[in-house]
């Protein structure tokens, strides 16, 4: 009889608030877990230490399964510093590396999860799948419509289980508000609105520097094209950059696009169109849009993006969320809970309206035991947010940049992956550099 461990390696079917439990002590973690076999420990690889990363491999070592083999980054500084923190985790015995790619040569290594810039998420999870890793991939998927269908077709091929971090997929008022749309209680929806209002400050412009002692530069900026090393450009503040990632179009964006393309049942737009640019910041170092207004098309409704910098007062008294509206009502839902406002003809309401129903759970901690369970037992179809799901919203966010990038309104042929517009098709596929290939998929 195969053992749990023997069928996850050799299988075909080859991992805003959170809670309080976020914020447990690191050495709380070692008293939450049990022990298991050792023929059922799943071991696991990170690549990329920080924010994110770290906040995901606290998630996953609340899986009793899980067990944390190795860490990768090309900062020396924060390898030390979590080998460190891990080891209050009840973490030992971590291997260690720069480079990702030695990393993967691990046979013994099940599991991957990726929580590196957005440049470097399709190679990374192409790679990972080559090498036989099942694949847990932070959002968005990919930084390019391109390298979206590629990381699908990769992931196809390779019959591995692939995870895409947008968690709230995973959290019980969200399924619920979905359910509740899907249910038609609302009346017929023609309309629906995403939005972001982060409320921060310009990002001032600081001269080029020397690169910080330890870190790897020429591995951070992989495929993206050879710069001098910027402090804005790196950790945290990349995400403003074309380079690495789509602003908060597509920080945010996919999250709240996600839930209205999972609401509405549908796929990709008919045509996109933006107004926008740096309007509340116009000399701070950032290249990606402050504010912008993005109107999708999908033929029976129609959605609107807007994220606006410069204040976090935002739509229904919401800094976030998607609002679906119908005839009825209008559903509501946050991070924090659901909600259905009622219409009303005179003094009459033409249903019944539904107080907020708030959070309950942690949705990250959910999304990775979701992963876990999928590796156990090959069944993909359970998977909370397989690859298409992660590509396609990834897809719907590059396009609202594509139209603001070249200012026109796209039409979209979904048979062909093509625009009507050479300016937006040059924007579909990057140039990778510095000796790295776009994936051969």
């Amino acid at each position: 009889m195969k053992t749990r461990r023997t069928f996850i390696k050799n299988t075909a079917t080859a991992l805003g608030g959170l809670g309080l439990m976020e914020f447990l002590p690191l050495e709380a973690i070692v008293s939450m877990r049990k022990a298991v076999a050792p023929s059922d420990k799943i071991n696991v690889g990170l690549i990329g230490l920080r924010n994110q990363g770290f906040g995901n491999v606290r998630a996953f070592l609340k899986v009793n399964e899980v067990n944390l083999m190795a860490i990768c980054d090309i900062d020396d500084a924060q390898l030390a510093k979590r080998k460190e923190d891990l080891g209050k985790a009840g973490v030992s015995n971590l291997l260690e590396y720069k480079d990702y790619r030695k990393m993967l040569d691990n046979k013994d290594l099940d599991a991957v999860i990726v929580a590196t810039p957005d440049h470097w998420h399709c190679l990374q999870l192409t790679d990972s799948l080559s090498a036989g890793k099942h694949v847990y991939v932070e959002k968005p998927v990919a930084n390019s419509i391109g390298e979206a269908k590629a990381m699908i077709r990769a992931t196809e091929a390779s019959g591995k289980v692939v995870q895409v971090n947008q968690w709230q997929r995973s959290q019980k008022h969200f399924k619920d508000a979905i359910a509740f749309v899907k249910s038609g209680q609302l009346g017929p929806i023609i309309n629906t609105k995403t939005w972001m209002y982060r409320g921060t400050q310009p990002l001032p412009v600081v001269p080029n520097s020397p690169v910080p002692e330890g870190v790897d530069y020429k591995m951070w900026l992989g495929p993206a094209q050879m710069r001098d090393f910027n402090a804005n450009r790196f950790h945290y503040e990349f995400r403003w950059f074309w380079d690495y990632a789509g602003g908060l179009m597509c920080d945010w964006g996919v999250h709240l696009l996600d839930i209205m393309l999972w609401g509405m049942g549908v796929n990709e737009p008919l045509s996109v169109s933006a107004v926008g640019g740096k309007r509340l910041f116009p000399t701070d170092a950032r290249e990606t849009p402050d504010y912008i207004h993005v109107t999708y098309d999908f033929g029976t409704f129609t959605n609107t993006w807007e994220h606006y910098m410069g204040t976090g007062a935002g739509q229904y008294g919401k800094g976030h969320g998607i609002a679906f509206i119908g005839t009825k009502g209008t559903l509501v839902v946050t991070r924090n809970g659901w909600e259905v406002i009622p219409e009303k003809d005179g003094e009459k309401f033409r249903m019944e309206g539904v107080a907020l129903q708030n959070r309950v759970d942690n949705g990250l901690e959910l999304h990775a035991q979701n992963f876990v369970d999928v590796m156990k037992s090959g069944k993909l179809a359970d998977l909370a947010c397989p690859i298409h799901a992660g590509a396609t919203v990834a897809v719907n966010a590059h396009m609202g940049n594509v139209a603001y990038r070249t200012g026109e309104k796209i039409y979209w042929d979904a048979a062909k992956a093509k625009f009507n517009s050479k300016k937006a098709n040059a924007l579909i596929l990057p140039t990778y550099h510095n000796g790295f290939d776009f994936p051969k998929v």
